[in-house]
């Protein structure tokens, strides 16, 4: 078991699964009876009765704008808006803050943010020096880091962001194995040890994230003699995914439920399509549930060659709050997929937002079957102006044609 960080991660798939689902209920009503909000949210829903995917995927999504807005509207009683089912004192050490702002606790447990079992992938072990990038003020960044590296058994040099050419001399002087933070600052130190002529041997690791970590970054960085991981975590739900050495996606965390869900909806999609990231975390500090994250990715077939048996997702794709301004009225991915819905023989559907400004065209691409009925066109025609107040083409399309790129709505607009 020396590859993996804990027997979780060899698990069988459908033991996974159970354990999961047979840890749901037990979260969803820590969430009703803890906390405030979600026994507003999952007002009426029987814990006991979501034990499966299909149930969980009928539950609301709160999404991170509502989770700020709702958290503002009830900030008055409770700083964290009633999300919390922890308060200051000894079973919560730190606060810390996201732009908006957010407020996020950070409770008592070891490894809380569970980002040790992404340094060991990384290649940390026990006994190293953790060189730590990540922001330590007011964002929780640093901590999420410095946390798992202390789980992990490391000792970390909280190094923070800015000052490169100390950090330099911190690096060479200390003589850390690794690396955490953001993959562009890891290019601004290696490029300022570089300009100094300073050696940087021990740094043989890293692991990134808050950033893109694209392929010419990433061989950039190898070829100074550093290779560098990715995850994918954030302030709201710690470890969400991390990536492994065959470098074939990125595997979930062992203690989150996440589906990819249809943006604007709560509807997940088949295996392989883009779509939103929506989590669940069986955290019982914070317990969010069916948290959307406003990110897109997609489930990879398969298993990680690295024997994991987790599901693996592509990583970050892009954004999934496609909210569009047309013609003075906003349009949402939300209103796409209830046109959509209106009508069976409807697949998959894109709004094509068109024209130079002030001069805004709309065109609902829409998958269908072939033998669509007469007049359908027209009919959903009427939908697009009954559900956005604003007239819009249709373009039918065989299925499959849309590209998988978890767009719903798309800006072709030319502005001068």
């Amino acid at each position: 078991m020396s590859d993996f960080y804990d027997a979780l991660e060899a698990r069988d798939p459908a033991q996974r699964e159970r354990d999961l689902l047979t840890a749901l209920p037990r979260q969803i009503l820590q969430a009703q009876t803890a906390t405030s909000a979600f026994a507003r949210i999952l007002a009426g829903v029987d814990a006991g009765r979501i034990t499966s995917r299909e149930a969980l995927a009928r539950l609301p999504v709160t999404r991170k704008s509502e989770l700020l807005a709702l958290q503002k509207a009830h900030r008055a009683s409770d700083p964290f808006g009633g999300f919390a089912a922890i308060g200051f004192g000894s079973r919560m050490p730190r606060v810390f803050a996201s732009p908006g702002t957010l407020y996020e606790p950070e409770g008592e447990a070891s490894d809380y943010w569970r980002t040790a079992r992404a340094l060991y992938a990384a290649g940390f072990r026990r006994g190293e020096l953790v060189h730590n990038s990540f922001s330590y003020h007011m964002t929780p960044a640093g901590s999420i880091m410095e946390s798992g590296a202390h789980a992990l058994g490391c000792t970390v040099f909280a190094a923070g962001t800015g000052q490169t050419e100390q950090q330099v001399d911190a690096i060479a002087e200390l003589r850390p194995a690794g690396y955490a933070g953001t993959p562009g600052f890891l290019k601004i130190i290696l490029e300022k040890a570089e300009e100094k002529g300073i050696g940087l041997p021990s740094l043989s690791k890293a692991l990134v994230s808050g950033e893109a970590f694209p392929p010419s970054l990433r061989d950039w960085i190898a070829e100074r003699g550093v290779v560098g991981m990715q995850c994918y975590a954030t302030a709201d739900l710690g470890l969400v995914a991390y990536e492994t050495p065959p470098r074939e996606g990125l595997v979930l965390d062992e203690s989150v439920i996440v589906e990819i869900v249809r943006p604007g909806t709560g509807d997940p999609v088949p295996e392989g399509e883009v779509g939103e990231i929506v989590v669940t975390t069986l955290n019982p500090d914070y317990p969010l549930i069916r948290f959307g994250t406003g990110d897109l990715s997609a489930v990879l077939p398969g298993h990680c060659p690295s024997g994991r048996t987790q599901t693996r997702i592509r990583g970050w794709l892009g954004r999934a709050d496609q909210t569009t301004k047309v013609r003075g009225m906003f349009v949402h991915p939300g209103q796409v997929a209830d046109i959509a819905r209106r009508f069976p023989e409807a697949g998959r559907a894109r709004l094509v937002v068109e024209g130079e400004t002030g001069e805004d065209r709309m065109t609902l691409r829409l998958e269908c079957a072939l033998g669509a009925p007469e007049g359908l066109a027209e009919r959903i025609a009427e939908a697009i102006r009954e559900v956005t107040k604003l007239r819009g083409a249709v373009e039918l399309v065989a299925p499959g044609e849309l590209p998988n790129d978890g767009k719903v709505i798309e800006d072709a607009r030319s502005y001068r």
